[in-house]
């Protein structure tokens, strides 16, 4: 990383340290700490250029920003915001950048409907599984050729519950008469959000090893710590080159090819980690006073979103 992105790392880091709080805001009627989203959006997070009032960040630096995120499993907007505001760039619509951009460089909760689940999107229908979709103020969508403006009125929106609960699903109804017509759809959105995706899956895999690491080091079993045990040892060996491995390959994922395989790697080498994380710690990891039930939550649930790794493997056979 850049000196510049360091820093960025190490202001977001001492912010969710100081002030992320993950299981009262997963409590709140909106799922995440607005606060905590406030002081982000004035950081700079977005990845938005500054004549629409953004700080010019561009994603390398919003995937910083992603993989602290990862790590304390803080819910917030700035995924679903980021695909919104990356689409609506792709247009070259300037009169909707106008308008909305400096809008969501703000704050404004903003979100993208797209057929990620390769089902096709109607607007006489319901789109299922939309990050934020229920709370966005700024409702964009995609039929796969077209991007299109909702209009709030003419939806209606649930939230979902899913398994992870640090990450807010919703259920929208869509009705005729509540698009217009933005530009062009800009395929490459989808490699943006896997990318993005990858560097939040990496974060939450490093920080789940580095709680294990450190349980192991003061969990006594035999008159020893656990952590001394040779096969623990290998163990969590393992898991650090696959932590890594997973990181060069989130950093990489700027092509299509190479976005794929990202989601791909990054999604089982999460669940590996979090899966023994759950399974070192013991008995306790299982109640819900500890956080590492939580990890497991979210490596399943961001393993199946913008599709499952078997999803994407089967789109890199077709590249060979």
């Amino acid at each position: 990383m850049t000196p510049e992105q360091l820093a960025l790392r190490d202001a977001v880091r001492s912010l969710l340290d100081k002030h992320s709080d993950v299981r009262a805001a997963i409590e709140t009627p909106h799922g995440h700490d607005k606060d905590v989203w406030t002081r982000l959006c004035d950081i700079g997070v977005l990845p938005i250029p500054e004549r629409y009032g953004g700080s010019g960040a561009g994603l390398a630096e919003t995937r910083v920003v992603l993989e602290e995120l990862g790590r304390t499993l803080t819910p917030s907007p700035l995924l679903a915001s980021t695909l919104a505001a990356r689409a609506l760039l792709a247009t070259g619509n300037e009169e909707a950048c106008d308008r909305l951009l400096p809008r969501i460089a703000d704050g404004t909760a903003a979100t993208l409907v797209w057929p990620w689940d390769n089902a096709r999107t109607s607007f006489n229908g319901t789109a299922r599984y939309v990050l934020d979709g229920d709370l966005a103020e700024i409702l964009l969508a995609t039929d796969g050729t077209d991007l299109y403006e909702i209009d709030l009125a003419g939806v209606s929106r649930e939230h979902t519950p899913t398994m992870d609960p640090t990450r807010r699903l919703a259920t929208i109804h869509l009705t005729d008469g509540a698009a217009t017509r933005l530009g062009r759809w800009s395929p490459e959105v989808r490699d943006v959000a896997l990318s993005l995706l990858a560097a939040e899956q990496v974060g939450a895999a490093a920080r789940a090893l580095e709680l294990t690491v450190e349980y192991t080091k003061t969990r006594v079993q035999f008159g020893k710590p656990i952590g001394s045990f040779q096969a623990l040892k290998h163990r969590m060996a393992d898991l650090h080159v696959l932590v890594e491995t997973a990181r060069s390959a989130a950093s990489a994922a700027d092509d299509e090819v190479s976005a794929a395989v990202a989601k791909v790697y990054c999604s089982e080498a999460f669940f590996k980690v979090a899966a023994e994380m759950v399974q070192l710690h013991g008995g306790i990891a299982i109640t819900w006073e500890h956080d590492a039930h939580l990890y497991l939550k979210r490596a399943h649930g961001s393993g199946q979103l913008f599709g499952s790794p078997a999803v994407h493997l089967e789109r890199l056979r077709a590249k060979i």
